[in-house]
């Protein structure tokens, strides 16, 4: 059958689609992002991780949010990023366990009397990740560093991740957001796997999903890299891809012209 055309792999399940089976596989790049973000979780403030499309931000910003010790931290997630200003604030007071208002003033009030309550009263200090944040209006980063602001600025009672591509670095260099630019203490870019990781990631895939024989020729594998430039996710597109032609060509491991075959067809379509 069709649904099952990785077990002629020897696969349990297909590490390779997105609603899978996670495997989190430890690289070098995927260990030094959560020691940054560790960072932040201790001094706070504003932090900013970036990266090109599919390299495992969101990935490594869940994973290490759901490692975070709820009774200390309450974390709060958005990728809501389209929304106006008045949208926005309405969406963090609720998020934060209260009733907004219509009018943006007053849940201005709310977000930082929420903030104090959980920070002073239960202490608990919040973390709002805002994912896609390069599609943020001007008036919601212009607003976000008086937001945040506390006991005239002496005090951070919260940390606010942006996480984006790399581009939104040029928004934050324009004059309006010089001042929130200076407040980020964290920030930290993706530059993708080595070669030798992305070879890595592949067999920990495979391994995780409770694969023992060999699936790709080294020169497939090679194929797939090179195509992928070393992105987790469009390496996960194309091994699944080469998974899907190598089965109905009735391979038992996959060779380089199969991946390029399989390649071929995802950037056809």
């Amino acid at each position: 059958m069709m649904l099952d055309y990785w077990v002629k792999y020897g696969m349990e399940f297909n590490p390779f689609l997105k609603n899978s089976k996670e495997i989190l596989v430890e690289t070098g790049e995927y260990k030094e992002t959560l020691f940054r973000l560790n960072y932040l979780l201790g001094v706070k403030g504003f932090g900013l991780l970036t990266g090109s499309a599919g390299q495992g931000k969101t990935t490594a910003v869940r994973n290490w949010a759901a490692s975070i010790n709820s009774s200390l931290y309450k974390v709060i997630y958005s990728s809501l990023s389209t929304l106006t200003v008045t949208e926005f604030y309405r969406n963090l007071v609720t998020e934060l366990g209260a009733v907004p208002s219509y009018r943006k003033p007053d849940n201005f009030r709310i977000i930082q009397e929420e903030i104090s309550r959980l920070f002073m009263e239960k202490k608990q200090t919040p973390i709002i990740i805002i994912d896609e944040a390069d599609h943020l209006i001007s008036g919601i980063l212009f607003d976000l560093k008086m937001l945040f602001n506390f006991e005239m600025d002496s005090r951070d009672r919260a940390i606010i991740l942006f996480v984006a591509p790399s581009q939104i670095n040029n928004t934050l260099r324009l004059g309006t957001h010089e001042a929130l630019r200076q407040r980020i203490i964290m920030n930290y870019n993706l530059n993708g796997l080595t070669k030798e990781e992305g070879r890595n990631y592949v067999l920990e895939k495979l391994k995780g999903a409770g694969c023992s024989q060999i699936v790709f020729e080294d020169a497939a594998l090679e194929a797939i890299l090179s195509a992928a430039n070393s992105t987790p996710r469009l390496i996960n597109k194309f091994c699944n891809a080469s998974l899907v032609m190598g089965n109905s060509r009735g391979l038992n491991i996959i060779n380089a012209d199969t991946v390029m075959q399989a390649i071929s067809d995802c950037e056809l379509g």
